[in-house]
């Protein structure tokens, strides 16, 4: 079995701490009157804001068991997320393209490819693994 890259590891947790805490701080404006009401005037946005944020938490977590499809979702996100860059600013756009080539180089190196090669058995005997 291929040992987890620490590089995927950091990658992994960062999207599940910071995609989580997004989520919730996007939640908790629920309990804000005035939240609330821009919420309702544009509800589709703000449950698509949600929705990527999930799939930031998703890719991490099944990153860390070592599913390939989630490195590529990881990318999509990222991806998305310089197209949105580019509509908002000029610094969102090129901090979100930074972003974007840490990720590729990360998750494409060959220690990374080889864990992501790894069977389902493999992954199962993960320690602290329920998958």
């Amino acid at each position: 079995m291929t040992e987890r890259p620490t590089s995927i590891t950091l990658i992994s947790w960062t999207f599940v701490a910071f995609g989580g805490i997004a989520l919730l701080t996007g939640l908790t404006g629920l309990a804000d009157p005035a939240a609330a009401e821009r919420i309702a005037q544009h509800p589709g946005e703000f449950w698509l804001t949600q929705a990527i944020r999930i799939l930031a938490v998703v890719s991490g977590v099944f990153m860390l068991y070592g599913f390939s499809w989630a490195r590529w979702l990881l990318v999509v996100w990222a991806g998305y997320h310089v197209v949105l860059g580019a509509v908002h600013s000029p610094f969102q756009f090129i901090a979100h393209s930074l972003l974007f080539g840490v990720i590729v180089y990360f998750v494409s190196r060959p220690r990374a490819s080889a864990f992501f090669r790894g069977t389902r058995r493999e992954r199962r005997d993960l320690p602290g693994s329920a998958l």
